[in-house]
């Protein structure tokens, strides 16, 4: 098992990432602010225009550590990949695979089983831990709904078919999403899944998250020889790290869902962390974007039990855990790809 290092994350616009000896340091007009040594970072994510130098790309890059550039609100941008690493037969047995759509089918089916159980459990939860205070007859009218969804999985013969029905999911799922938002809902609702801009703090919250998850899985993907770009669910498209969205089917209920909720009923997040555009977008505040880095980096140092592996882990570890599983499975070394299910 890996040791989980720290992904640095760079809020401040102005900032700029230089190199000296082998630490990165991060200034804002001229003046240090952060020096931290490469060997105690994984990745860096940095909100911002000014970048780095071409010194630390080659730093991060002679040390596997990930290196992405978002836009201040989190739009992605860029990242910075230095020498493929990964074990070319590997790669040369996923590219087979994924250009066979009855190989393809049984991996995208799992990654879409593990979505759903995960979106019925963060619906059950909502019942069990507030049925006071949630509409209980919705909520357990959609976990019916996907619990049939989830029997027809083991019946579905082609990939169009599974699209279609992880689609309806998603959108059941959103459906009553809302509901489980328990606090502030003059400013936190979702009425429906938008993004490109999102249009509402509480849509703004969750494609952040989902920004941050992508750069961990897209990492964990590398870090194990798989290719990200060239997926089993999601279609190939330009610049698109295909088999990671694959991935994030699965994490995205556990990992930003739920802290996104928590953030918002438990209050650590309100209206003066966000900001809405001109053109009708919301995006988070540097304030804003601080205490959810905040409260996304103090997640991934929690532990928990592996479902499948039976053994304790940082949360962090769960992207490349399951890349890896997913890296055996493709290396024949397993019967079948194991997704990752919440308890």
């Amino acid at each position: 098992m890996r040791k989980l290092l720290n992904t640095l994350y760079v809020v401040t616009p102005e900032s700029y990432l230089r190199r000296e000896g082998e630490n990165v340091v991060v200034s804002v007009h001229d003046k240090e602010k952060v020096r931290v040594p490469i060997h105690n970072l994984e990745g860096i994510v940095c909100f911002g225009y000014y970048g780095a130098s071409p010194e630390v790309m080659r730093l991060c890059a002679e040390n596997g550590v990930g290196l992405s550039f978002m836009t201040p609100n989190g739009r992605f941008l860029a990242r910075m990949q230095g020498p493929i690493r990964g074990n070319v037969l590997l790669r040369r047995v996923q590219y087979r695979m994924a250009d066979d759509e009855a190989r393809s089918l049984p991996i995208a089916r799992s990654f879409i089983t593990g979505k759903v159980v995960n979106c019925m459990t963060v619906l059950r939860r909502g019942i069990r831990d507030h049925d006071d205070a949630v509409d209980c007859a919705g909520l357990r009218s959609a976990d019916r709904w996907l619990a049939g969804a989830f029997e027809a999985l083991d019946g579905c013969t082609d990939l169009g078919t599974l699209r279609g029905i992880e689609g309806t999911c998603a959108k059941c799922y959103f459906g009553v999403f809302d509901d489980l938002i328990l606090q502030q809902k003059e400013t936190f609702f979702l009425r429906e899944r938008n993004r490109r801009p999102p249009l509402d703090p509480m849509n703004a919250m969750l494609s952040f998250f989902y920004t941050l998850l992508a750069h961990d899985v897209e990492s964990a993907l590398e870090t194990v020889g798989l290719d990200p770009y060239v997926g089993f669910f999601h279609t190939d498209r330009p610049d698109r790290p295909s088999l990671a969205l694959d991935l994030m089917e699965e994490l995205r209920p556990y990992l930003a869902d739920r802290l996104a909720l928590s953030l918002v009923n438990l209050r650590q997040v309100n209206a003066r962390d966000f900001a809405l555009k001109e053109n009708g977008s919301v995006l988070l505040t540097e304030k804003g974007r601080k205490e959810v880095l905040g409260a996304w980096q103090k997640r991934k140092q929690e532990s928990i039990t592996h479902p499948y592996l039976r053994e304790k882990i940082p949360v962090g570890l769960l992207p490349y855990v399951q890349a890896m599983l997913l890296a055996r499975f493709v290396r024949g070394d397993l019967d079948g790809y194991p997704p990752f299910f919440m308890n």
